[in-house]
C-alpha cells in the first residue's frame, strides 16, 4: 500500500506564494511521474503540473510562468511552488505518483483545499 499526504494549503490572499508538498510511504519500490492536479467546485479534476523521474516538467497553460513543479527523490516527494495567485486558483490540489512495488499504479492524496481571497 502507499500512501501521499500533501501540505501546504489553506487561506492565501491574491498575490500569494505558497508551497504544496506530497510525501509518498509506504511499499515503495520506484517512483516514475508525480504530479499536481486540481479541481475547483463544479469542475473537473485538470492538471496542473508534472515532473518525470528525470526532471522533465509540463504545466497547464494557466500556470505558467507563475507554478513550479519540483521533487525530492530521496524523499519521495513533490512540491508545488505556487506564486502570483489568483482567485481562479481556488481548488482542491492533488498529488499523485506513479509507483512501482509488486506492479505499477497510480496513487491519489486526498487533496488540499488553496482557496485565493482577500
Amino acid at each position: 500500500q502507499v500512501q501521499l499526504v500533501e501540505s501546504g494549503g489553506g487561506l492565501v490572499q491574491p498575490g500569494g506564494s505558497p508551497r504544496l508538498s506530497c510525501a509518498a510511504s509506504g511499499s515503495i519500490f520506484r517512483i516514475y511521474a508525480m504530479g499536481w492536479y486540481r479541481q475547483a467546485p463544479g469542475k473537473q479534476r485538470e492538471l496542473v503540473a508534472r515532473i518525470s523521474s528525470g526532471g522533465n516538467t509540463n504545466y497547464a497553460d494557466s500556470v505558467k510562468g507563475r507554478f513550479t513543479i519540483s521533487r525530492d527523490g530521496n524523499k519521495n516527494t513533490v512540491y508545488l511552488q505556487m506564486s502570483s495567485l489568483k482567485p481562479e486558483d481556488t481548488a482542491v490540489y492533488y498529488c499523485n505518483a506513479d509507483v512501482t512495488n509488486d506492479s505499477t499504479g497510480r496513487y491519489w492524496g486526498q487533496g488540499t483545499q488553496v482557496t485565493v481571497s482577500s
